[in-house]
């Protein structure tokens, strides 16, 4: 019985979604998860393996008349990006999604909701139980830790998938095939700073930026949304000049796989100018909410009076972090000049958190070329070094060159035209899928990546169209009844 999703269809695919939701998935704490995976395949009596990096692989055999069809893996990553309103209590950790349906799309309350990539996990558990779908041997691999290193991917060793066919659920735009998507790279900056004390004759305030879409740091790059880091670190800036504040916490951001969707600083502003300061801070909302009319309706730069805060980030480390966080580039650095609309390059300025010694900044950077990634690396590299940052880089992944001559692009392609009566589009991605892992450690093996309508993901906007879970479902399985040797 569904009862999360009463009255949806396809219905095994809705219940599986429903029961993940249940279960606490974060990024490296997929316990929980690979036990309810590994559960259903004991349940089915189908064969299952976990290798030293923690992905589950699960075998079927073929369906009645089907054997003699290549080896399928179908894939999809089992942990979720962890994003939620700053005003909502949950803990991810031990609490359930919560999701509802609104109209034509399901939601989440005040979280991600984890269609990313819960919709391929439970498509593929879906198609484990199903007996009266058509297909060739089956492998169905769920790998970890895809949403903060994609550290799955890079575990998986030769000889662990026996297929040469890779079908990943991972995309996130219905009627969009997928055969290549951008390599990325992250840097971290740490900055040492010392405590000040505070002086007496000044005010203390908050100050906040909060009400933005976020998302995506890939998919939603060239979208024009604002970065609450950006927007406030440029208030910040402007007032250090006009007004001398001192900076006590700087806060802002998550995850270095998406845009900062809120910020606070928690400053003090001298006694002669806090009666200049308030008209200044809500001049600069207003002309914010003006530059971001169109993509950012709901843009809000707030404060309000603090007592007085217990230290001081010392003038020295503020003024380097502020002049470096506004030279620090964001958003699309370079489009494609083979692919019409198609960002090539970009870099996304992630976070921006403090311990008791440190400010550290999170980025990351993504381009499919791997000239382009070098480029904008260390230009990031570059200006924190200016400001005396310690940079560090991390492995990176690498992209997934396409093949538009590629044997499953072709089936795809024409069972979506025997489906639905038009063409899908065929396109690249600028968002890292594990694809690109798999082909290092596959060489050879022919992949496609396609998924239901999935928008503001790793955000708490992120929501999943309903109309098109159904049609992912009758593609997939289209898909797999006419891989033939």
């Amino acid at each position: 019985m569904n009862t999360a999703f009463p009255g949806l269809s396809p219905e095994k695919v809705w219940y599986y979604f429903g029961e993940i939701c249940k279960i606490p998935r974060p990024s490296k704490k997929e316990k929980l998860i690979s036990e309810y995976i590994v559960s259903v395949a004991r349940r089915l009596n189908l064969e299952n393996e976990i290798d030293d990096t923690g992905n589950i692989l699960i075998r079927k055999q073929a369906s009645d008349g089907y054997s003699h069809f290549p080896v399928v893996i179908l894939q999809s990553h089992i942990d979720m990006v962890c994003e939620k309103n700053s005003d909502t209590d949950h803990d991810f950790d031990t609490d359930p999604i919560v999701p509802r349906i609104d109209g034509e799309w399901v939601k989440a309350t005040d979280t991600t909701l984890g269609a990313d990539d819960g919709i391929g996990v439970a498509t593929q558990l879906a198609i484990l139980e199903a007996t009266d779908i058509e297909h060739g041997p089956l492998e169905m691999l769920f790998t970890i830790d895809e949403e903060t290193g994609l550290t799955g991917a890079k575990g998986l060793k030769p000889g662990f998938l026996k297929g040469n066919i890779l079908l990943n659920l991972d995309s996130e735009d219905e009627g969009e095939l997928f055969i290549g998507c951008a390599g990325g790279q992250d840097t971290k900056i740490l900055m040492n700073y010392s405590r000040v004390a505070v002086n007496y004759d000044f005010t203390g305030f908050q100050i906040k930026v909060s009400g933005l879409q976020g998302g995506h740091s890939g998919d939603d790059i060239n979208k024009g949304r604002g970065n609450a880091v950006k927007i406030l670190n440029r208030l910040l800036w402007s007032a250090s000049h006009l007004f001398e504040i001192r900076i006590s916490e700087i806060d802002g951001g998550n995850l270095r796989n998406a845009i900062a969707r809120e910020a606070f600083a928690n400053i003090i502003v001298p006694n002669r100018f806090s009666s200049d300061f308030i008209p200044f801070v809500k001049k600069f909302n207003s002309i914010l909410k003006d530059e971001f009319r169109i993509t950012e309706p709901n843009l809000l730069i707030s404060h309000h009076s603090t007592e007085l805060p217990s230290f001081l980030i010392d003038l020295s480390t503020q003024d380097r972090l502020l002049n470096a966080l506004y030279a620090c580039p964001h958003g699309v650095i370079a489009m494609s000049a083979d692919v019409p609309n198609f960002v090539e390059t970009s870099t996304n300025l992630a976070s921006v958190k403090m311990t008791e010694k440190i400010i550290e900044i999170g980025t990351s950077q993504r381009s499919s070329s791997e000239h382009g990634k070098e480029d904008v690396l260390n230009m990031v590299e570059s200006v924190f070094r200016l400001a005396g940052g310690k940079i560090t880089h991390n492995d990176g992944y690498p992209g997934w060159t396409p093949n538009p001559k590629s044997p499953i692009l072709d089936v795809t392609r024409n069972a979506y035209i025997k489906l639905f009566n038009q063409d899908p589009k065929v396109l690249a991605i600028h968002a890292g899928l594990e694809c690109g892992l798999i082909g290092e450690q596959y060489p050879g093996i022919d992949m496609i990546s396609f998924g239901p309508t999935i928008k503001g993901a790793h955000s708490p906007d992120e929501r999943l169209e309903i109309i098109t879970v159904q049609k992912f479902w009758d593609l997939t399985l289209e898909v797999l009844k006419n891989i033939v040797a």
